[in-house]
């Protein structure tokens, strides 16, 4: 059991990304790729992956090495940058100090065993730091980059939920609204985990961030002393390809089907592309045909637009989920 330890600080400092991170989502999608009962959305993903099992596997072995099933993986491998992009982040792991890495993968190594370049690793040679960082790369093109689209619009569709949690009842109403995955008792979050452990946030807040490949239960980083974050698995009914959500991007397109979703609650243009993880001038051209179609509404607020989604819009959504 996880518990979290909560003051009045930490939930007026709790929040929630409006994106999947792409390091965690490459971390949980290997463990898809060995996970003896994967859930039956995602096997035309899997179905994918074997397709591609030629140029992945190389690549997958280093993932796989670093991030073991069991109850330790190091914490540089998914960097708080991560969520401000993959170039982020890869470059905020080519930075991670050496006594750092050193710790994270003495760490690793008590609970599993070290490939030969792991040492080379903990030393931080920067040529096997330079070779990680390709190897993510290139994880990422094969195994995540393809699918941002359908990832995108899950995750889009699981922060609008949770926003209005949050509208409505604030940070108490938003981690009320996270049973069964959690259970909150005022001041503790708990979670089901492998391990047992107490987290006290001592007035840092919480990062909540939603995950597509997560499975189960959610995962916290290991070392306390981190900004507080819990990676949690989105709702089973938002993954991979259900025959709503294959109307719904039937009907309007990846993309746009990603900015409907991510409009509900209300948002303004930038909003808008961070969480769609696309441009400002492609959420405009999006939003002109949402609105052309009766689906949104768009109104100006000094020099920003807000984008709201009318009824009918509400309706398709509703029924796309």
């Amino acid at each position: 059991m996880l518990r979290i330890h909560f003051t009045g600080d930490d939930l007026r400092r709790t929040r929630l990304a409006e994106t999947a991170d792409p390091f965690w989502e490459m971390v949980f999608s290997r463990h898809r790729l060995a996970d003896p009962a994967p859930p039956a959305t995602l096997r035309p993903w899997l179905a994918e992956m074997r397709r591609e099992r030629h140029v992945l596997h190389r690549h997958e072995r280093v993932v796989a090495a670093l991030t073991p099933f069991g109850p330790y993986f190091p914490d540089f491998i998914t960097p708080a940058e991560g969520l401000q992009g993959l170039d982020a982040g890869l470059q905020a792991i080519l930075g991670t100090p050496r006594a750092r890495l050193r710790h994270e993968m003495e760490t690793l190594a008590r609970t599993a065993a070290l490939p030969g370049w792991g040492r080379r690793l903990a030393e931080g040679e920067t040529a096997t730091l330079m070779n990680l960082a390709a190897t993510l790369r290139a994880y990422h093109a094969i195994a995540i980059e393809p699918y941002q689209d359908v990832i995108g619009a899950a995750i889009a569709a699981e922060v609008s939920r949770r926003r209005r949690d949050l509208a409505e009842g604030g940070a108490d109403g938003l981690l009320r609204g996270l049973a069964p995955l959690m259970r909150w008792r005022p001041p503790l979050l708990e979670v089901e985990y492998d391990v047992d452990r107490d987290l006290h946030l001592d007035g840092r807040g919480l990062l909540l961030i939603p995950s597509y490949f997560c499975r189960r239960v959610p995962v916290a980083l290991a070392d306390p002393g981190l900004p507080p974050t819990l990676v949690y698995p989105i709702d089973r009914h938002s993954h991979w390809q259900t025959n709503r959500t294959e109307s719904l991007v039937a009907l309007l397109g990846a993309t746009r089907a990603t900015v409907l979703a991510a409009i509900d609650g209300g948002a303004t243009t930038t909003q808008l592309a961070q969480r769609a993880a696309t441009s400002p001038a492609s959420v405009s051209r999006h939003t002109r045909v949402l609105r052309d179609a009766g689906l949104i509404e768009t109104h100006r607020h000094g020099t920003a637009v807000l984008h709201v989604i009318t009824p009918l819009g509400q309706t398709l959504l509703s029924s796309g989920r």
